[in-house]
């Protein structure tokens, strides 16, 4: 049996690996291409997300298996793994600690609006009033996506006092379904994209939705850029309609530097940082491969298996 993986998890995981299971190690995507076409396992994450994509499409008759550390499968050639019958294990959990904090900034940042403060250091002006006076406690959060890094979101801004609450297919543990969060929108502060890409989720914040919302709530985004119609996003950031937006994703990526987003008032971009402001991802995605390889190797239940027909 043959594994696809990546060089620069080779420390964490060959000392770990059973004798039976051949490894070939992948430092670029030709590597990655060459490599799966007769591999039983794969593991090919590669900047940006269409180099997996690319490589998965190559691979042989043999693929049972594909492992991902990302969380989000938008880029993943769903479908042609649906037809070999390949079983996808995500990274659902892997960041989310990071990207859940990374909300929280978010938040924080619009509530004080540290943006501006931070221009002002750069042109060494001294404020004579803070620029953001909004306190977290007694505001109201929408959280749309209420999984594993919503119900995170949700339980740090529960400790800042925000009353919040979260958008889910069933409407389990309390959250509200996915067609009820439009008609309340106009009673949140903060409205929180959580919620994986799929077509379902394509533009689902458009200019229906940006009216429905309250003209002092900022938009934050930390899931995926395709779920904002950016055209009725620069419109309602330029006629004052909502107070800001949080974008950590843009679609596309990178944005280009042509993009409205880049000068569209009170927009903030941080380049889709959230997953990455941290150190520990490689180290959990390799336990997470490792403990997902005794299980595979067993024909035993194996964690994070996603619905390919979901998407996520």
């Amino acid at each position: 049996m043959k594994a696809v993986l990546p060089l620069a998890a080779r420390p964490l995981l060959e000392p770990h690996l059973p004798d039976t299971l051949e490894a070939a190690w992948f430092a670029t995507p030709a590597d990655a291409k060459a490599m799966i076409a007769d591999a039983d396992i794969a593991w090919v994450d590669m900047q940006p997300t269409e180099l997996v994509a690319e490589a998965l499409r190559a691979a042989g008759p043999r693929l049972a298996w594909v492992s991902t550390i990302y969380a989000g499968l938008d880029a993943f050639p769903l479908d042609l793994l649906s037809a070999k019958g390949v079983t996808l294990t995500n990274g659902a959990g892997i960041n989310a600690v990071t990207v859940a904090e990374y909300a929280v900034m978010g938040v924080l940042v619009a509530a004080k609006r540290f943006d501006t403060v931070l221009r002002a250091y750069d042109r060494q002006a001294w404020l004579k009033d803070a620029p953001g006076k909004i306190e977290l406690d007694g505001t109201k959060a929408l959280v749309i996506g209420y999984g594993t890094i919503g119900r995170m979101i949700g339980d740090r801004l529960a400790a800042f006092g925000v009353d919040v609450t979260g958008v889910t297919r069933t409407g389990r543990d309390g959250t509200i379904t996915a067609d009820a969060w439009r008609d309340r929108l106009g009673t949140f502060d903060w409205v929180i994209l959580a919620a994986p890409s799929t077509g379902a989720t394509a533009a689902m914040i458009g200019s229906d939705e940006l009216a429905g919302m309250k003209p002092s709530a900022w938009l934050i985004n930390i899931a995926r850029g395709d779920m904002i119609d950016d055209d009725a996003l620069c419109a309602a950031l330029a006629d004052r309609s909502i107070a800001g937006a949080f974008l950590d994703p843009t679609h596309p990526e990178p944005l280009p530097a042509s993009h409205p987003l880049w000068t569209a008032p009170n927009a903030i971009v941080t380049m889709h940082m959230s997953g990455r402001s941290q150190t520990t991802m490689f180290k959990r995605g390799a336990a997470l491969f490792l403990e997902n390889l005794d299980a595979f190797l067993a024909d035993a239940p194996m964690k994070n298996v996603a619905d390919l027909r979901e998407g996520y």
